[in-house]
């Protein structure tokens, strides 16, 4: 047989077991011979196979157990190959003439027979799961996200500039969030980033590529490649992977919109880069099988030992990421110890013939890096629908892998009959405390001590002699609101004569006594109103009992109780011990000799459906964990890792996660410069080619900052030549009106005399008209300048503006040291105040206080102008170097900014009173976020921020709720209406819930999700399912990144008297609401 015929039977072969395992996946059915007696009746056809299939399984009984051990005897699917390293008895999924999809199939099938004994789910559940999975998927990927649902990058490129040396982040270009975070796992192992990096195409790469292996995969590498290269040397915060992104969306068929596996996408991943290495390990090597680094990289062996029907076998296969089951395990290593362990074991160690089957899995050789898949998805029979498990599952920092080797095989073998025996006992001992502290035979069981301890309180009580209810008035109404009412509280004595009195008048039925008492409006007092007679016990107590007899019965009790506490301490000590026992297992040297460190963690959170990704990855260097998620790129915790990758928190838990070998450094370690020694960095890792294409990168960057400077710069200059023309207007106009006697505004100049422009003074310094803030802060002036005159006997204008001054400037310092009642604020009341409390410079202080007595308004009588001429000579004193006049224009601007957020506030306040939440979540959210700009500089410059998280947080649930109101009602109208509002207002600031990460904001997102997500179990039109299938992966996807929002809505201005009053109307009102709704 010649090598083309020898390749044409392999390949022929391939494809027939991929399409056997194709038709296994979806059909639940392991009989091989029938799988291929369905192939050659259909002649190929994948569909026609299934339906005949399909009618075969409605006829013919289950497979039993002994068939499936056959099967994966021969098959041997269960773990993934390596294409051209596998050994023959592993399934190839490389094939050329293989359709993607297909292999995707075929590498989903790890855990399909399993899943039947571990998690009780059978194969046509599991398939019916992943064919809903599909219709959701397709449902999603045939509606186009449209072009403004995009994330959107900063206009300013300051934004997206690189701070020092802190990883770049990956951009999410639409639902891509799966591939940044593997794609940052790979790249942080350095060994893995050089091969990509230093990776050169095969000669023949300049050519005709020969196959569609070759015209895929090349083309991928150079793109993973370049980006790489801008993942080390960029300025840029993040990078764009969209030309490596959309190769791999073209093989993956799939829209835009399809949210991908990560599982599925590491799988194809190491596929292609396993083939782009083999290639030119090829060319390259003359051995007979080059070595592919990929393969040594990530590919390991493990020995299937196993016996069937009694007689043994031994099978090599090579596996790649490693699948586990996460149902109805605690830890990594449970999920460990049973995959690798198949069905009845006995017989594997004994010399005994049986016909039990079974099988065990050793690792011969571990690879460096070593990645387990987490498998938590499940089938709901119930809801119809596949569900996400979210159960806890631990797993450490540093995995021990000694007894999972195949040279410890005989020790670990003694070692778990050792815990298996504990087991046993540990169970005898639980289910013999669980008596202890359960005890009793009804619905209702108490701890064995209290029930003995009741029974001698009870023994130890007072005998009665006559029964509890013969001292009852039977005539009295329930409830005892007639002649057990108490007066207030008094002397002892009086309480006593007064229950007395009322006493016998209840048990006489005094007419008089009854009407003064129906005459009286009754009190409810739970704890007084019922109140026994005091000859009463307060416990139930025997009626007889002698001396000889309680004697008897204490002590009994007495030596019971102590028995059983005694018990109960010693089977708890005795659990304790042999959790230790069993904790300490492996706890030895000899089986400590193999470990692996946590490299990377992926994290998704969501439901099985929809859902976001995103990674936690070990910084060596920096010794601290970092979190992936897009473009963001921070530090982390251990704390928060566990937090959000155990499960049981919210709907986030680990999915995938790298361990890599402790014991080869050169998976972490830096490059070092062969002639000096020191460490590689930056662009000096990169090899020529790429540092060319990086360095001209970074030029395009920096002049897109040179030329975002000069445009901001020529944006300043025309801003200040309108300001300076609006000044000149205004002191015209103000020129032009003095002959009519009318107030003017004052424009004070604070520029050398040469400058055109004018310095105006805040609009809550001077107005144009006294009728707003200016006789507001006028009528103050006036009154600490009355107040001056009456106490100053000089009464020269300096001395009255200088005792003036000190007057207002105590008045003013008075309100800034005053506790501020709810209703008001008064940092509103005087810009003073604001700058007082947030310790403004003396010299501002005393500029800011001296505008006010020279404003022009104070002219209507000859003190008060010669005071005001005084105070503008004073400001036109001060130096230049005295008064920093770009700090004092920042502290007015901040005054400025704080007043605007009030009103943004305010607005947002009074229309969710209103409930109009969708115009109030727009001030509410633009307050919120001014005002976390404006505490970032000082406790005191802003609002509450917890205050305004509340009222923009509930917004948000009260939106959340209209939406899915309209959308349970089923109406067209109604429905878009309600997903509009989801689109263009909820979802927009999920983001900035989830960035402050704060624990209600969290919850309340939680919330949100969830109640859409309920949807997912009900039934509804095929319409409706479409646009949920839609929406939810928008709602769900967990990026922190900030989507473009809607313009801050226009505020007009306020004078001070109004924006005070208004403050402290709506104040009101909602300290009304909140005390009514406790």
């Amino acid at each position: 047989m010649t090598v083309e015929q020898n390749v044409l039977q392999q390949h022929s072969q391939k494809h027939q077991q991929t399409l056997l395992n194709q038709l296994r996946e979806v059909t639940g059915t392991t009989d091989v011979q029938l799988l291929q007696q369905a192939l050659q009746v259909s002649n190929g056809d994948l569909a026609e196979a299934v339906a005949y299939l399909t009618e075969k399984n409605a006829k013919s009984p289950q497979q039993d157990e002994t068939t499936y051990y056959q099967t994966s005897q021969v098959s041997n699917d269960r773990y993934i190959s390596v294409g051209s390293q596998a050994d023959s008895n592993v399934i190839d999924l490389t094939g050329d003439d293989k359709d993607d999809l297909q292999r995707a199939i075929a590498l989903s099938l790890a855990e399909s027979n399993r899943a039947f004994r571990e998690t009780g789910i059978t194969d046509e559940e599991q398939a019916i799961s992943r064919v809903l999975e599909a219709s959701i998927a397709e449902n999603k990927a045939s509606l186009k996200r449209t072009h403004t649902e995009v994330w959107s990058d900063s206009p300013n490129p300051h934004d997206r500039k690189r701070i020092d040396n802190c990883p770049v982040g990956l951009k999410n270009v639409g639902n891509t969030c799966w591939f940044s975070a593997v794609i940052q796992s790979l790249f942080n192992l350095l060994e893995f980033q050089r091969l990509v990096l230093n990776y050169s195409p095969p000669a023949r790469v300049h050519e005709l590529p020969r196959n569609q292996k070759e015209h895929r995969n090349l083309p991928f590498m150079q793109e993973l490649r370049t980006l790489f290269s801008l993942m080390v040397g960029s300025k840029r915060k993040y990078v764009d992977p969209s030309r490596a992104v959309e190769i791999l969306k073209d093989a993956f068929k799939s829209s835009e919109s399809q949210q991908q596996d990560v599982s599925e996408f590491t799988h194809k991943l190491l596929d292609w880069l396993e083939d782009a290495f083999q290639m030119k390990a090829e060319e390259d090597g003359d051995e007979d099988k080059p070595k592919n680094p990929m393969v040594e990289l990530f590919y390991g062996r493990f020995l299937a030992v196993g016996v069937l029907e009694g007689k043994k076998f031994e099978n090599t296969e090579m596996f790649g990421q490693y699948p586990l089951q996460v149902n109805g395990f605690k830890d990594l290593h449970e999920c460990l110890e049973a995959a690798m362990i198949e069905g009845e074991i006995e017989s594997l160690h004994s010399a005994e013939n049986s016909a039990r089957s079974g099988q065990e899995h050793w690792f011969t050789e571990l690879p460096p890096v070593l990645t387990f898949e987490l498998s938590r998805f499940e089938f709901n029979q119930a809801l119809g629908r596949p569900e996400k498990i979210h159960n806890k599952l631990e797993f450490p920092s540093m995995l021990f892998m000694d007894r999972y080797m195949d040279r410890n095989r005989e020790i670990t073998r003694i070692k778990r009959e050792e815990i298996r025996r504990l087991k046993e006992h540990l169970t005898l001992l639980q289910q013999r405390l669980e008596r202890y502290l359960s005890y009793g035979s009804g619905p209702k069981r108490f701890p064995l001590a209290d029930v003995l301890q009741y029974a001698m309180e009870f023994a130890s009580s007072k005998p009665v002699c006559t029964s509890p209810v013969e001292d009852i008035d039977s005539s009295a109404p329930p409830g005892g609101t007639t002649g057990l009412q108490l007066p207030p509280p008094s002397s002892s004595a009086e309480q006593d004569s007064s229950a007395s009195a009322e006493s016998s008048g209840s048990g006489s039925g005094s007419a008089s006594g009854t009407a003064a008492q129906q005459q009286r409006a009754p009190v409810h007092k739970p704890f007084t109103q019922s109140r026994l007679p005091p000859d009463l016990p307060m416990h139930p107590a025997p009626r007889h009992i002698t001396e000889e007899e309680l004697r008897v019965l204490e002590g009994c009790l007495h030596r019971w109780r102590s028995e059983v506490e005694k018990d109960t301490r010693d089977l708890q000590e005795s659990i304790k011990r042999i959790l230790r026992t069993i904790e300490l297992m492996y706890s030895d040297k000899s089986m400590m000799q193999v470990p692996y460190r946590l490299h990377a963690v992926l994290v998704h959170e969501g439901q099985a459906n929809a859902g976001h990704y995103w990674a936690y990855i070990y910084d060596p260097h920096q010794r601290c964990w970092m979190k992936y998620n897009d473009i963001a790129v921070t530090k982390s915790s251990w704390e928060e890792l566990v937090r959000d990758s155990f499960g049981g928190y919210r709907n986030a838990s680990a999915y995938c996660l790298m361990y890599i070998n402790d014991k080869k450094p050169f998976l972490i370690e830096e490059d070092f410069d062969k002639e000096t020694g020191q460490v590689l960095s930056g662009m000096d890792k990169l090899p020529p080619d790429l540092k060319q294409y990086v360095k001209g990168d970074n030029e395009l960057f920096d002049k897109e900052i040179v030329e975002w400077n000069a445009l901001q710069a020529r944006k300043a200059q025309q801003e200040k030549l309108a300001f300076a023309a609006a000044a000149a207007a205004a002191a015209a106009a103000a020129s032009t009106a003095s002959s009519a006697s009318s107030p003017q505004p004052m424009s004070i100049d604070c520029s050398p005399p040469d400058n055109a422009a004018l310095q105006q003074d805040p609009e809550y310094m001077e107005q144009p008209s006294p009728t707003s803030d200016s006789k507001h802060l006028q009528e103050d002036t006036e009154r600490a300048i009355s107040r001056a005159s009456a106490e100053q006997e000089e009464r020269s204008p300096e001395a009255l503006l200088n005792a003036a001054l000190k007057l207002e400037y105590a008045r003013l310092v008075r309100f800034a040291q005053e506790d501020t009642p709810p209703g008001k604020d008064y940092r509103l009341h005087h810009v003073i105040v604001y700058f007082l409390q947030n310790q403004a410079p003396k010299k501002i202080l005393e500029r800011t206080l001296l505008t006010q007595f020279a404003d022009r308004n104070l002219a209507f009588d000859e003190r008060c102008k010669s005071i005001m001429n005084v105070a503008r000579a004073k400001l036109d004193l001060i130096k230049a170097e005295e008064v920093n006049m770009d700090e004092y224009e920042i502290w007015h601007q901040d005054y400025r900014n704080f007043r605007e957020t009030t009103i943004f506030m305010i607005t947002g306040l009074e229309l969710f009173h209103k409930t109009n939440y969708v115009e109030a979540l727009i001030y509410l959210i633009y307050s919120y976020q001014y005002n976390k700009e404006l505490l970032s500089k000082g406790a005191y410059r802003g609002h509450d921020e917890e205050f305004l998280g509340h009222y923009r947080r509930d917004c948000l649930l009260k939106l959340n709720e209209q939406a899915a109101a309209m959308f349970e009602s089923g109406e067209e109208p109604e429905v878009t209406t309600g997903l509009g509002i989801m689109n263009e207002l909820v979802v927009p600031c999920i983001p900035l819930l989830l960035l402050h990460d704060t624990e209600r904001d969290l919850l309340a997102v939680e919330d949100m999700r969830n109640r859409w997500c309920s949807y997912l179990g009900q039934e509804m039109d095929s319409n409706l399912q479409e646009k949920l299938t839609d929406f939810l992966p928008k709602l769900l996807d967990c990026s922190t990144e900030i989507k473009s929002f809607h313009d801050p809505p226009k505020v007009p201005a306020h004078s001070t008297l109004e924006l005070c009053e208004r403050f402290g109307r709506i104040m009101t009102t909602l300290c009304k609401v909140a005390n009514h709704g406790r």
